[in-house]
């Protein structure tokens, strides 16, 4: 059968960009005293290690969709708009355990959002700025005005506290940012991509099934937890994402010079400060840092860390910001965006 006329197509807007940026960050602040007798390990060996002095761990209360609604509630506040505005909610998370249905229609219900479109993703560290594209790309096509995107993580319910290799890094937190229309552009395209032939750099101890019928079996209490081969990743993420963060600035039409401000993955301070030097980037260019107080949450450490910057008067309103994350998969995504 053939159509007498064209099917209908949605149009969107022109551009998008940014409206506005939340953060919740958990109430238990944990220093590196009180990690290291169990991995043979001191204060000073993990500040030279990660630049980490202290993380936040969430209490029982804080869950990830509790997170997720808190950062969420500020970032509408911020964008001048209410839940009802919201079309589309995003949650990017690794540490949501129920495996079905996606947190993101809990929380698109507990905001009071008009029946948005919810859905989760799992990229891992590169969350977050996955679900800015996803965004972006849904309201220029016209498949929604206003798009809620979260990272939130509960990273300590998957974390081996015995483990010397990661114990120390991963946190909990999460953050959130609305993007919808804009007369002008306010998110230039995304550089992603993934490189899976190294798969098992950064993943989860065992697969589920592995441990049913063990004495890690669900509800015993013990997890498949993450793990990570810290010195291939370090090597990854410090040279091959530099090269992502100069694709990213060309698909902007753009160089560093013309940035105001870089957030990375906050994975470790090393990797911040080697990402840096390889790019070149101008003294005037203001780095996030926020891994030193808060620790790697994974797909919710961009936004915190942005969010931070912008409390602090580091990054204001109409800035360049550079914007990139790379985890487990090997997924990564970047892209500049400029600040609300």
């Amino acid at each position: 059968m053939t159509l007498a006329s064209p099917l209908a197509s949605a149009t969107g807007a022109a551009h998008t960009r940014i409206l506005g940026i939340g953060a919740y960050r958990p109430s238990r602040v944990v220093p590196n005293a009180d990690i290291v007798e169990a991995i043979d390990s001191s204060d000073e060996w993990i500040q030279q290690r990660s630049g980490i002095r202290q993380r936040r761990w969430a209490d029982d209360h804080e869950t990830v969709q509790m997170m997720s609604v808190e950062a969420s509630r500020k970032a509408l506040e911020r964008s001048g708009l209410t839940a009802t505005d919201i079309d589309c909610v995003i949650v990017a998370t690794v540490s949501h355990l129920l495996q079905t249905p996606a947190v993101a229609t809990a929380v698109a219900h507990e905001l009071g959002t008009d029946q948005a479109a919810a859905f989760d993703i799992s990229a891992a560290c590169a969350g977050f700025c996955h679900g800015v594209a996803l965004a972006n790309d849904l309201v220029r096509a016209g498949s929604a005005t206003n798009v809620l995107v979260i990272g939130v993580e509960r990273l300590s319910d998957i974390t081996d506290l015995d483990d010397r290799g990661t114990a120390f890094i991963f946190a909990d937190g999460a953050g959130a940012a609305v993007v919808g229309p804009s007369d002008t552009p306010g998110i230039a395209p995304v550089v992603w991509g993934s490189d899976g032939e190294q798969f098992d750099l950064i993943r989860q101890r065992e697969d589920w099934r592995d441990v049913v019928g063990t004495d890690a079996a669900p509800g015993s209490g013990v997890m498949p937890y993450l793990t990570m081969q810290g010195n291939p990743v370090f090597r990854w993420a410090s040279f091959a994402m530099a090269k992502v963060a100069h694709q990213a600035l060309e698909r902007a039409g753009i160089t560093v010079d013309d940035l105001d401000v870089f957030v990375p993955h906050q994975a470790n301070m090393r990797i911040i400060d080697a990402m840096a030097r390889s790019m070149k980037l101008p003294e005037k260019v203001r780095i996030a840092r926020d891994i030193a107080e808060q620790g790697n949450t994974s797909a919710a450490s961009v936004p915190l860390a942005l969010d931070r910057m912008i409390a602090e008067g580091d990054a204001k309103s109409g800035d360049v910001a550079l914007l990139i994350a790379f985890g487990a998969g090997l997924a990564y995504a970047a892209q500049v965006v400029v600040v609300p």
